[in-house]
């Protein structure tokens, strides 16, 4: 399936690790060379850096090996931290990012201050998770931003729930949704979609197929809606 951002679990592995670790420690670097050239995960990543401040603080979720998304970031001067699952994506993204700190972490319980990042982006990185889990991701993600704060995200806009599938040569499952319904997801979380972007991408890889990728912008508002 995809991307720069290794995956969080949805279970615990039976030897205490989760499935998404174990994965993506397997992979290391190839996973990188893999997907390095999605030209709308570059758009994505511009759309960003246009619009942040100088020295914004922002949260890469499942940062992987750093590339491109904290690597850009940091590049541009931002205060970058990452959080993943997998020690050797944390190492390498520690290794290849010296710029930006990476942190051993699940997003679904690691704890976060609410309004403390000026922008957090969330490429690809949900789709180990429930239907259930990654609502309350999203909605935790809108929290974490600050009022007018920048969220990215992207996921594989299927409609499909606790699915086996295979992905570079390992056996995986995997949870999303509709491009409908993750956009409706991202909104009921309380943020403002600004944008929205579908296409296809084929991964550098032996008899890759295209897939598709949809990437969200959003807004947290500067006031909450009436009755939040």
């Amino acid at each position: 399936m995809t991307h720069d951002n290794a995956r969080t679990p949805a279970l615990q592995h039976p030897g205490g690790r989760s499935p998404a670790a174990v994965v993506f420690d397997a992979l290391g670097l190839d996973y990188e060379r893999a997907f390095a050239d999605s030209a709308a995960r570059r758009a994505s990543l511009d759309w960003l850096l246009e619009r942040l401040a100088p020295g914004s603080r922002v949260l890469d979720v499942g940062s992987g090996t750093g590339r491109p998304t904290a690597h850009a970031l940091a590049g541009a001067g931002h205060r970058v931290l990452g959080i993943d699952v997998s020690p050797v994506m944390v190492e390498l993204a520690a290794r290849q990012v010296p710029g930006a700190e990476f942190r051993l972490a699940d997003i679904r319980d690691v704890p976060l201050a609410e309004a403390s990042f000026d922008a957090v982006c969330a490429y690809f990185s949900l789709l180990q998770l429930s239907r259930a889990e990654q609502a309350a991701v999203v909605a935790k993600l809108a929290r974490v931003v600050r009022p007018g704060g920048l969220v990215a995200l992207a996921t594989v806009p299927l409609d499909v729930e606790d699915a086996e599938g295979e992905f570079m040569g390992r056996s995986i499952r995997v949870t999303s949704f509709g491009a409908e319904a993750f956009t409706g997801l991202v909104a009921g979380a309380g943020l403002t979609v600004l944008a929205e972007e579908c296409s296809r991408f084929t991964p550098d890889l032996p008899g890759a197929t295209p897939e598709p990728q949809l990437f969200v912008h959003a807004r947290r508002p500067d006031q909450p809606p009436e009755g939040r």
